[in-house]
């Protein structure tokens, strides 16, 4: 008999399974409690819920997380797991302790289709969506793992980015109910403003996010103008950039946080000139977005092709950026001993895109001098 894995389930979802056995809505909140408040998986241990319905649980349910494949340490406290999600496919999640917070970065994908030069994940192409339950079990796993690993009985992990493998909003049937289980106060409990969804800018969903669910959000911008951008994220072709910063606009109407983080990942030669920096300030006085900026440190791979802008000009390219009043951060690299830095995530992926193939097409491509493109003033009507 096929039975549920109530990891799948936000609040909501839970109350209607509980309904269909049968039982009433607050039986659902217990439920959920125990499952990610205290990270129960025996229905047996949930000694406040109704001996019938526990019997009940046990032939049509299961609390079932994803198998560990392997678990890495670094040095620095980050903590990466490799989590088997099947026929062959496995993703990364990371744990990263600070002292104000500790943070974990989410996969929502087994590869990743928008194809980014810089992201190892977009070099191992795409298998499929994660269900909201493999969403979910990163989360339900690291936390209590970590409450044991660290000998700590209050919630260990206090922010959430889904940042890892995969673009989120791609695959939005399964991560809006998964952003819920984070948010209700009977599960994780965090703050609207401490869970981030990432998107290399799927315009359309980040409207409906906005609706629907509405957290931080970051943007992985990584160019000024749309000829780089296209070359660097194959998905401004769709949605180029005077699109993308309209979307943002709007869902700061709806977001917890008063501005969009630009995620901007440094590459040597490429996108790290002066005139780069300048163009960025532009851009965003042009279309009124309220941002900040994140500067990435660049972590090489082989197939890239690329390399880490030198530290002095990162900060120089900071300096530009802070100097015209925007607020400006350069991301302390985390982790890179073991891969698990920004842009190092791959997991072990069952291609069915030719990601390799194509990568390398563009690679030919596009190593070329680099050229600097005028921005062209938009107004939104012409979008």
């Amino acid at each position: 008999m096929t039975t549920a894995n109530l990891l799948e389930f936000d609040l909501e979802g839970l109350a209607a399974f509980c309904e269909k056995l049968g039982e009433k809505r607050f039986r659902a909140t217990q439920l959920f409690r125990w499952i990610h408040q205290r990270g129960a998986s025996d229905f047996a241990q949930m000694t406040d819920l109704a001996k019938s319905l526990r019997e009940k649980l046990a032939t049509t349910a299961r609390v079932e997380a994803l198998p560990v494949l392997t678990q890495h340490e670094s040095k620095d406290g980050t903590i990466k797991w490799l989590f088997d999600v099947g026929d062959g496919n496995a993703v990364e999640a990371v744990f990263i302790p600070e002292d104000d917070r500790g943070t974990l970065c989410v996969s929502s994908q087994a590869g990743c289709a928008v194809g980014c030069r810089f992201c190892s994940t977009g070099h191992q192409g795409f298998s499929r969506n994660l269900s909201t339950g493999e969403i979910v079990a990163q989360l339900w796993f690291a936390e209590h793992f970590l409450r044991k690993h660290l000998k700590r009985d209050e919630r260990v992990i206090s922010n959430v980015v889904m940042m890892g493998m995969g673009e989120p909003l791609q695959n939005y049937s399964a991560l809006v109910p998964a952003l819920r289980t984070m948010l209700d106060d009977n599960a994780y409990g965090l703050s609207r403003r401490r869970v981030t969804v990432s998107t290399s800018g799927v315009v359309p969903m980040i409207d409906r996010l906005g609706a629907d669910c509405p957290v931080a959000m970051a943007v992985s911008l990584h160019a000024p103008n749309d000829a780089l951008r296209d070359d660097l994220v194959p998905l401004n072709r769709k949605y180029p950039i005077a699109e993308l910063l309209e979307a943002c606009k709007r869902y700061l109407v709806h977001a917890p946080r008063d501005f969009i983080t630009f995620e901007y990942c440094m590459l040597d030669g490429v996108n790290d000139q002066p005139e780069h920096a300048r163009q960025l300030v532009e851009l965003v006085r042009t279309h009124g977005v309220s941002c900040k900026f994140n500067l990435i440190p660049f972590n090489p791979f082989p197939a890239s092709g690329l390399l880490r802008s030198p530290q002095p000009r990162v900060l120089a390219f900071a300096k530009t950026l802070s100097e015209a009043g925007l607020v400006t951060t350069v991301r302390k690299t985390r982790g890179d001993d073991i891969d698990a830095a920004c842009g190092q995530l791959a997991g072990d992926v069952k291609d069915r895109t030719r990601a390799a193939e194509r990568m390398a097409q563009r690679r030919v491509v596009s190593e070329r001098p680099v050229v600097l493109h005028p921005i062209r003033k938009t107004t939104p009507l012409e979008h």
